[in-house]
C-alpha cells in the first residue's frame, strides 16, 4: 500500500471503540480480559500513525453508571487497548468516553456531540472534515452534528446499522476498520 501524499490525508480520525476496534458484546466489555481486538483492527491504527494521522476514541461506556465495572477497569481496559496499538506501531492521542447510562440527561452520549466536542477542545482541532468510524447509528448521527464525515464498518453492529438505513444513504461503509485504513491511505 502507497500511502497518499500527506497533504491528502486527514490529520485524525476518530473511532468508537467496542465493535470498531475491539469485539463488542450486548452483557458489555466488563474487564480486560474480555477485551479482544477485532482482527487487524490494531494494525490499522498504527498504519494510520505512522502516516501521520492522530487517532482519538469516542465511547459510551454505560456500563460505568450500571455498576458493571469501575473506574480502575475501564483505565485498565483503555491501558491494554493503548499498549496493544503501540505494539504495531500506533498510537491513540485522545479517549474521550461517556460513563452515563442512557437516561442520565448528558451531553457527551452519543449521538449527543459532547464526547467530540471534549476531543476537539482537548487536541485544539477543527472537526469538520475529520472522518469518524463507527459500527452504530448514534456514531453516524454524532459524527454528522458537529460536521466529522461518518464512516460505517461492518463489523460490531454494523450490519444490523446498514440494513436499518435507507437504500439511498451516503454514508461510506466499509469491512473493517483495516478497509477504511487501505482505502484511506490510499487516497
Amino acid at each position: 500500500m502507497t500511502p497518499a501524499p500527506t497533504d491528502t490525508l486527514p490529520p485524525w480520525v476518530i473511532l468508537d471503540r467496542d465493535g470498531v476496534i475491539n469485539r463488542d458484546s450486548d452483557d458489555y466489555i466488563k474487564c480486560v480480559a474480555e477485551w479482544t481486538p477485532l482482527p487487524g483492527s490494531l494494525a490499522a491504527i498504527g498504519q494510520l500513525s505512522r502516516a501521520g494521522i492522530r487517532i482519538a476514541v469516542a465511547t459510551n461506556q454505560s456500563g460505568l453508571a450500571r455498576g458493571y465495572f469501575n473506574q480502575a477497569e475501564l483505565d485498565a481496559m483503555h491501558n491494554a487497548m493503548t499498549q496493544a496499538v503501540m505494539a504495531q506501531g500506533g498510537r491513540i492521542d485522545v479517549i474521550a468516553y461517556c460513563p452515563h447510562a442512557p437516561d442520565d440527561g448528558c451531553d457527551c452520549r452519543k449521538p449527543k456531540p459532547g464526547l467530540l466536542r471534549q476531543i476537539a477542545q482537548t487536541a485544539g482541532i477543527e472537526l469538520t472534515g475529520i472522518p469518524l468510524v463507527g459500527d452504530s447509528l448514534t456514531d453516524l448521527h454524532a459524527a454528522e452534528r458537529v460536521g466529522a464525515i461518518p464512516h460505517l464498518v461492518l463489523t460490531g453492529k454494523g450490519r444490523h446499522t446498514l440494513a436499518a438505513l435507507p437504500a439511498h444513504h451516503s454514508y461510506p461503509v466499509h469491512a473493517d476498520l483495516q478497509a477504511f485504513a487501505a482505502q484511506l491511505l490510499d487516497g
